[in-house]
């Protein structure tokens, strides 16, 4: 099945319907497994190892052994930073050395950002939107332009081709509202918005991403 997407203008009308690269948007590239893999993956190689203890060694506390070996009816007790005492260091304790971090082969990346941008098609959460629509930056012209596409109240995910100061500096207040670069385009944003809506030429930047 192919899937095509409603190119709007600043008031919301209609200009073009826009054929979407079948090799892309493709029911066949549909994969939840690989998608859910992805996500998981962003999301662990965003992860910083925060939590960090002491071991013996680092904590501060005299090596001195708290009283003689024999004699005492006790325990044999060695230093006071042994982690069976208050105050000791921790054993096996969390270290901020841990990696997280994850790989995936690029093939499989490719066919799960194939999969996920399908999906968004095929459910009608990608829009259209022509190319230089703000030509200066005013945040109400933005909000505007979003009444008129019937964006108002969804979160939604911008995708430009490069760098545009009107269009970002304008949507950039909006709550709900992330604009993104074409090339940058990954899952967890994805996943995250409930539209998404693409620049007329993004399009072919995210064509690119797959050659």
């Amino acid at each position: 099945m192919s899937y095509s997407i409603a190119i709007h203008d600043i008031k919301g009308k209609v200009v073009e319907n826009k054929q979407l690269n079948e090799a892309i948007f493709a029911d066949g590239n549909i994969n939840d497994g690989l998608i859910h893999e992805f996500y998981v993956l962003q999301q662990a190689n965003a992860r910083l190892p925060i939590a960090h203890t002491k071991t013996r060694a680092e904590v501060a506390g005299s090596g001195r052994k708290l009283y003689k070996q024999k004699g005492t009816g006790n325990a044999r007790v060695g230093s006071s930073r042994s982690p069976i005492r208050k105050h000791g260091g921790v054993a096996f304790g969390p270290r901020n050395t841990t990696v997280y971090s994850k790989e995936m082969p690029k093939k499989m990346k490719k066919l799960a950002l194939a999969g996920l941008l399908t999906i968004k098609a095929k459910n009608d959460q990608m829009i259209g939107l022509v190319d230089n629509a703000l030509t200066a930056i005013k945040t109400k012209d933005a909000i505007a332009m979003l009444q008129n596409i019937g964006l108002t109240s969804k979160k939604t995910l911008v995708v430009i081709p490069q760098k545009d100061a009107s269009l970002e500096r304008s949507l950039r207040n909006i709550p709900k509202v992330k604009t993104i670069l074409a090339a940058y385009i990954n899952p967890v944003d994805l996943l995250q918005y409930d539209k998404v809506l693409v620049v007329d030429s993004a399009l072919s930047v995210i064509d690119g991403l797959f050659k």
